[in-house]
């Protein structure tokens, strides 16, 4: 019996985000990338056994998911099927000119957000830009073909924001392991 009501309570939940998606899609994703990023840091931090939450870049990963993180993907990709509807243009597209200018604006956005000065900001920026890329092509790429190519649009979303959370972690991750040196390097 209490398992049938936990699973009630999923399916509840569950119905209550497609219809928020349907009804209100960019409110829902800015909302579910802001939750979704935050926790992602949230749990990098954890993973890192950090001493204290940095508070400064929870914030920052909320906003940034809020503003950019939900918003952004949305109206691109409301507009891309206007260019191609076939499922490797949409990835090609969406690796080689999307990924690239959404990673500059992550990064930097997410200094910022940080309270960091746009010397400093810009500064981690050029070091982390290309492994970061590096990173998201070799590993993104091959599930973002899966999430074009075999997932139900309606459930696509869904699959980004479960991508999403793990690439959240490994980019909190690599973020705190630069300014760890950074730090080092100044003392």
């Amino acid at each position: 019996m209490a398992l049938s009501k936990s699973v009630d309570i999923v399916y509840e939940l569950v119905g209550a985000y497609f219809h928020s998606l349907y009804s209100t899609p960019l409110k829902t994703k800015a909302l579910t990338s802001c939750c979704i990023a935050t926790l992602g840091n949230y749990v990098s931090q954890k993973l890192s056994r950090a001493k204290h939450l940095n508070h400064d870049s929870l914030i920052a990963f909320a906003l940034f998911g809020f503003i950019f993180g939900g918003p952004v993907p949305h109206y691109f990709y409301q507009h891309i099927h206007k260019l191609t509807k076939h499922s490797l243009g949409i990835l090609l597209i969406e690796r080689i000119l999307y990924t690239p200018c959404f990673q500059v604006l992550s990064l930097y956005m997410l200094a910022r957000f940080e309270g960091k000065t746009h010397e400093t900001s810009y500064a981690q920026l050029e070091k982390l830009y290309w492994p970061v890329l590096a990173a998201n092509w070799k590993y993104l790429t091959l599930f973002q073909f899966i999430n074009i190519t075999f997932v139900p649009p309606m459930l696509r979303v869904l699959v980004v924001n479960l991508i999403g959370f793990f690439w959240s972690i490994y980019l909190a991750n690599k973020r705190a392991k630069q300014t760890a040196m950074d730090r080092a390097r100044k003392e």
